[in-house]
């Protein structure tokens, strides 16, 4: 089991940029993939992008892709989301999301129901 906790959130304006960060406890994080995804008010829970078991694939939704940066360093535990431009569509709450199931490589989970873990996530507001 691994417990999640995201930090980083704030208000930002448009084209600016923020640096999310999602700490997980416990010894084993190499073996989960990793992914984040946002939730607006009244909307679905929306895929950000994904990373796999040892950083060397990633994989993003078309909204944000060439926006967003996932990485991660398994020595600290840690998975970041770079966010550059950013739009006030980007405006949500953002979840990091772990998942042990063998099949997710870091480009092909992409559902909220591929992870099994989840952090409470973290506001992250953009005004216009």
């Amino acid at each position: 089991q691994v417990q999640l906790v995201e930090s980083g959130g704030g208000l930002v304006q448009t084209g600016g940029s923020l640096r999310l960060s999602c700490a997980a406890s416990g010894r084993t994080f190499s073996r989960y993939a990793m992914g984040w995804f946002r939730q607006a008010p009244g909307k679905e829970r929306e895929f950000v992008g994904t990373i796999s078991r040892t950083g060397g694939s990633t994989y993003y939704a078309d909204s944000v892709k060439g926006r967003f940066t996932i990485s991660r360093d398994n020595a600290k535990n840690t998975v970041d989301l770079q966010m550059n431009s950013l739009k006030p569509e980007d405006t949500a709450v953002y979840y990091c999301a772990a998942t042990s199931k063998s099949y997710c490589s870091g480009s092909n989970c992409y559902s909220p129901t591929d992870y099994e873990y989840w952090g409470r996530g973290t506001q992250v507001a953009v005004s216009s």
